[in-house]
């Protein structure tokens, strides 16, 4: 059997065609000496269904992630940002490539579905929550042992940087040299990198907000690093995105609608806030940026929820049982309907009609409890006065091992202004879509696919 080349794949969260260029010298560097194409991508556009499609070669029909969270009808509860790579259905990239070369070795740096992967090597954040109620940043990595001398040679994995209010530069550099670091060390034959740094501003101001350029530029010198790295050791790379994201003003509050209409239940909890029963809803949605599953109990009232749905500004379709299999998301995760917004739209998740009703976790980073995607979480809350202040008293008792509540995200959904999920228009693909750029030509072709991107993969390691 043939031994496989080198191979690096960085995924950089949010990059379109339209960005490669004077503000980004090594992927232009990169395109130059290779070739690049739009990537048509899959519906949702969202993270981890285009992962799990990319090591694949499946729809989500087949694969089974057709969200970054869906509603366990078994547990009657939403479970978003989960980790286990058992949850990814079909044969994945690696081990295929590890039946073609038993010496095929992959290192998988924060890549989604990253626990208990058939690889040599993963990474990812796992923040350890001790009884007391804070939140303590650190990794999850296998082996064991590489956490702690990763973190030794380049401090603590910055968690605070990597999602939430403070995101920045800070967390994808930290990959980037993590991951350049155990290329060097190593030498795996497949490395998978995820860069999130344009994923921030991006959503919190959009791609027409003041700032967007700084953020290509510096994404563009961390994956530079990795491009050199895997040059010095002979390695071919490809990089490539999972969507592009739109400018958005019109967020679509789904699950108020379905509770106005007498469908979706909430419970009154004891200290007075109200939470989501979605095992007692008739319907409600799991909202997913540009995308919103809707889970129907009965089946009588499936048509009556669709027609309800189809007469909301903003939603673009709403996809029935025929719409699922035309878009390759009938799986038994997926909602009876899935709505889809405009381009300018997106769904929250609120299920509340008085702020002072919704629950303690809608005003702080919380990416399990909340029964859905909630980008406010990456703004400070507008109504706060000195901010700043309230940060550092907040970050001050939890620094002192007192109890704290980090109450500083607002439920305004009107600040965020970028969101995905939705496919491209027609057209609109170079500013709306994601990209796939190859430094070696020998894969090239007029149009590439996300379903193409694994047998593409293989076929640059085994030729």
């Amino acid at each position: 059997m043939a031994a496989a080349r080198p191979l690096m794949v960085i995924n950089v969260v949010g990059l379109t065609p339209v960005m490669i260029g004077s503000r980004t010298p090594n992927l232009q560097r990169l395109a130059n000496s290779g070739f690049q194409r739009p990537l048509q991508t899959v519906l949702p556009a969202v993270t981890c269904s285009v992962q799990a499609t990319l090591l694949t070669g499946l729809l989500p029909a087949q694969h089974g992630i057709v969200g970054n969270g869906w509603y366990f009808r078994d547990l009657a509860e939403v479970g978003f940002w989960k980790q286990s790579n058992h949850l990814i259905q079909g044969e994945k990239l690696y081990q295929t490539a590890a039946m073609r070369d038993p010496a095929h070795r992959t290192a998988k740096m924060f890549w989604w579905y990253n626990m208990y992967a058939d690889t040599a090597w993963s990474v990812t954040p796992r923040p350890s929550y001790p009884a007391d109620g804070r939140k303590i940043p650190d990794l999850y990595s296998e082996p064991a042992v590489l956490r702690d001398e990763l973190q030794e040679q380049l401090g603590r994995f910055p968690l605070f940087n990597f999602w939430g209010p403070t995101a920045d530069i800070r967390s994808t550099a930290w990959i980037a040299d993590a991951s350049c670091q155990l290329f060097r060390r190593e030498r795996p034959s497949l490395m998978l990198v995820y860069l999130p740094h344009l994923d921030y501003n991006l959503q919190r101001v959009g791609p027409d907000g003041a700032g967007i350029d700084e953020d290509i530029r510096l994404v563009d010198a961390e994956a530079g690093k990795l491009i050199d790295v895997a040059r010095e050791c002979d390695a071919e790379v490809v990089v490539l995105s999972e969507y592009g994201i739109t400018q958005v003003n019109q967020p679509i509050h789904i699950n108020r609608i379905l509770r106005q209409a007498g469908y979706l239940r909430v419970r009154r909890e004891p200290l007075g806030w109200e939470t989501l029963d979605c095992g007692a809803s008739r319907a409600f949605a799991v909202s997913d940026h540009q995308v919103a599953h809707v889970y129907v109990k009965r089946p009588q009232d499936v048509g009556a929820v669709q027609r309800l749905l189809e007469g909301v500004a903003g939603i673009e379709r709403v996809l029935d049982a025929d719409g699922l299999r035309q878009n390759g998301l009938q799986h038994e995760r997926s909602g009876e309907l899935v709505c889809v917004s405009a381009r300018n739209a997106w769904f929250t998740y609120y299920f509340w009609n008085d702020d002072s009703l919704a629950p303690d976790y809608a005003r702080t980073v919380d990416i399990h409890r909340k029964p859905g995607y909630d980008p406010a979480e990456l703004l400070v809350n507008p109504d706060l006065k000195f901010p700043r202040l309230v940060v550092a008293a907040r970050l001050l008792r939890k620094m002192l091992g007192f109890r704290y509540y980090m109450d500083v995200i607002g439920l305004q959904a009107e600040v965020v202004r970028g969101s995905h999920g939705r496919l491209p228009d027609a057209g609109r693909e170079a500013t709306d879509g994601p990209v796939f750029l190859s430094s070696s030509r020998a894969i090239e072709r007029d149009r590439v696919h996300a379903l193409d991107v694994r047998d593409l993969l293989l076929q640059l390691q085994f030729g």
